[in-house]
């Protein structure tokens, strides 16, 4: 098995992510400043990109799961899937969502309970919010966590799975640009291409690392009473990222599968204990009124961004959160699309769809309804005080509230931090073999010391923005989150463009020419062939 790099590709990212962490090293003030300042522009002048790309791909995969191409496969016609179904599942969710749903699981209800999108739930300062906010608060959370993220993994996941099993074309983003480029997508296009996407992938991946990080050290804070600061959190970071480095050396199969399927068992026993002690009948309802109303909002607001035509306070909390997030994941992108694509190979259009937008939407619901809902409760009926305490203590401060005492709460605590923990090594390790994966020129089968250096390096740009951030660490990580997504949303575009283009191209069923096709000898175009290749 020979091993691959692209020099080129190579040498300029990681010059530029060395660059990046000795600057926040000497200049910490100045760079948060920039980044800051940038993201506020983005969010203002060209926060429309976000909102209308993002439903673009929504409709787009929607039409394509409807549509005759829904039956194409993503290799040649007699392929079938590389993993199992829970298998499979349980990997695009835990690198999808991850840390990030256990993060906002409990504080973005929260949030927008006390701080409402819709000026009729805005209270005088020292009010509580009325209980009629609970149910937009609950719906805004799955307009940010359901439809919208895993429509933008897919467009660029089905992009790149189409032309790298099917096609037989390198996977990396420069491919889908083939029908668009010519052989030109695998020239210095094609490396600018793959070297915005390692930008988008470090930057997005260092945001959730540095979220796990937050939560795993207020964990610790609130159970064991290891106090919250950089030291504490830098620790926290080199052992992750340590076993990480294990877990990537280790492979698909060895590391990655394996920690998935066992932490897709641990958050679902969490989850099914905080349901069982806490308010039942409150989490089911909130839980389908919340999905009801935000069913019948998501169109108006998939398509507002700020501009004189919406209130201040919706335009207000447009700039925050809708465009944050979908910054948020389209810098992710690269990260779950290409990690997507490589464990799909022999599944139909039709099938990653549906597996990759209903499925992971159904659990985020559960979650956001079961401890979202249990958070809105007792800070409503219960004096819970959450929203005065930190993003990362309020899930913690929950625990303590379920009925069991503190012992109960505690044993709980523990599993949640060790849930964070795992995510965090899942999400570092699949995005260390999505980054060689981009540097290599699509290999599957990258140089080992390439796979270590970009563990290592998502490690220090973690810890470099959660220094730079200090007590604004959440704002640094939205910063860069914001900021690198911008450049490749118009480059998702362009993918798609460049995948419709190359479906309307595929025979009709049952037509001569779909005959034909299918006779055809094909070569092997598995993942484990290209590996070996």
């Amino acid at each position: 098995m020979r091993e691959h790099t692209n020099p080129t590709v190579f040498g300029v990212s990681g010059v530029v992510i060395l660059a990046f962490v000795i600057a926040g090293i000497v200049a910490t003030e100045p760079m948060l400043d920039a980044a800051t300042a940038t993201r506020d522009w983005i969010g203002e002048k060209l926060g429309w990109v976000y909102v209308l790309s993002t439903t673009f791909f929504l409709v787009m995969a929607v039409f394509l799961m409807l549509s005759r191409f829904g039956r194409i496969r993503l290799g040649p016609a007699d392929s079938r899937p590389e993993f199992g179904t829970l298998a499979w599942f349980a990997m695009l969710f835990t690198t999808g969502m991850g840390i990030g749903l256990v993060f906002w699981g409990v504080s973005e209800p929260i949030h927008h309970l006390t701080s409402p999108r819709s000026a009729e739930f805005v209270t005088p300062e020292g009010e509580p919010p009325p209980p009629e906010a609970a149910s937009e608060a609950l719906a805004l959370s799955y307009f940010h966590w359901t439809f919208h993220p895993w429509a933008i993994y897919i467009a660029l996941g089905l992009s790149l799975g189409y032309f790298a099993f099917r096609k037989g074309l390198p996977l990396r983003p420069a491919s889908a640009l083939y029908p668009l480029l010519g052989d030109r997508a695998f020239g210095w296009p094609g490396n600018v291409v793959d070297i915005l996407a390692i930008f988008g992938t470090i930057f997005g991946l260092a945001t959730s690392l540095g979220l796990g990080t937050l939560q795993i050290n207020g964990g610790l804070n609130h159970v064991f009473g290891i106090p919250s600061n950089a030291t504490v959190q830098s620790v926290i970071i080199i052992l992750i990222t340590a076993v990480a480095l294990f877990s990537v050396l280790s492979g698909i199969d060895k590391g990655i599968r394996r920690l998935s399927m066992i932490n897709l068992w641990l958050a679902f026993l969490l989850l099914v204990v905080v349901f069982a002690l806490g308010p039942k009948l409150w989490i089911a309802s909130i839980m389908t009124t919340g999905a009801g109303e935000y069913l019948s909002n998501i169109v108006e607001w998939s398509l507002a961004f700020p501009s004189p035509l919406i209130d201040e306070t919706a335009a207000a909390w447009t700039t925050a959160w809708p465009i944050f997030y979908w910054g948020w994941w389209i810098s992710w992108a690269p990260f779950v699309g290409i990690f997507l694509a490589r464990i799909s190979y022999g599944r139909t259009i039709r099938e990653f769809v549906i597996g990759a937008l209903f499925a992971p939407v159904a659990v985020s619901i559960l979650w956001f309804g079961v401890f979202g809902g249990s958070g809105l409760y007792y800070e409503l009926f219960g004096n819970a005080g959450l929203s005065a305490l930190s993003e990362e203590d309020r899930s913690f401060r929950l625990l303590e509230l379920l009925p069991g005492g503190p012992i109960i709460g505690g044993v709980i605590s523990v599993l949640l931090i060790i849930v964070v923990a795992v995510f965090f090594v899942t999400s570092s390790d699949s995005g260390s073999l999505v980054v060689d994966t981009l540097a290599s020129g699509g290999s599957l089968k990258p140089v080992k010391a390439q796979r270590a250096f970009w563990a290592i390096s998502e490690g220090a740009v973690t810890l470099i923005l959660l220094v730079l951030g200090g007590e604004n660490a959440l704002s640094a990580l939205q910063a860069a989150s914001v900021v690198t997504g911008l450049p490749f949303a118009i480059i998702l575009i362009l993918m798609v463009w460049g995948l419709m283009k190359a479906l309307a191209e595929e025979p009709k069923p049952g037509s001569p020419r779909e005959q034909r096709a299918e006779d055809r000898p094909r070569s092997d175009r598995s993942p484990e062939k290209q590996a070996r290749d």
